[in-house]
């Protein structure tokens, strides 16, 4: 199959790789995941008071997102003390640039009722 055949197929069947929009929601989909970015765009949070502002997330599962977060580029931890232990989070600059899609997605769902 030549070159334009073969991304004419692709179009009509769909890709074989996750289009950008999928890969964008893996990254930012995840239930919580927005909502912690949303609580640290104003500076570093400790782990503690992010957890309460969150409301109905468990530790654990903050825990979690912060990590994926944090693997993936979006949040910088920085430990704070040791004993007790206290720890910070924050965004990168990659965080950053992720809360303008988090700005219109939070307008439509206003501007729909949702």
């Amino acid at each position: 199959m030549n070159a334009p055949a073969a991304n004419a197929e692709a179009k009509r069947t769909g890709c074989n790789e996750p289009c950008p929009i999928e890969r964008g929601m893996r990254v930012l989909g995840g239930k919580w995941t927005g909502s912690v970015l949303w609580h640290l765009k104003d500076g570093p949070v400790r782990f503690n008071d992010l957890a309460r502002q969150l409301g109905g997330a468990s530790k654990k599962m903050v825990d979690q997102r912060l990590k994926e977060l944090e693997a993936q580029g979006l949040v910088r931890r920085e430990v704070l003390s040791t004993r007790p232990i206290a720890v910070a989070y924050e965004m990168t600059d990659m965080g950053h640039s992720a809360l303008g899609v988090l700005e219109h997605l939070k307008a439509w769902t206003d501007a729909h009722g949702i």
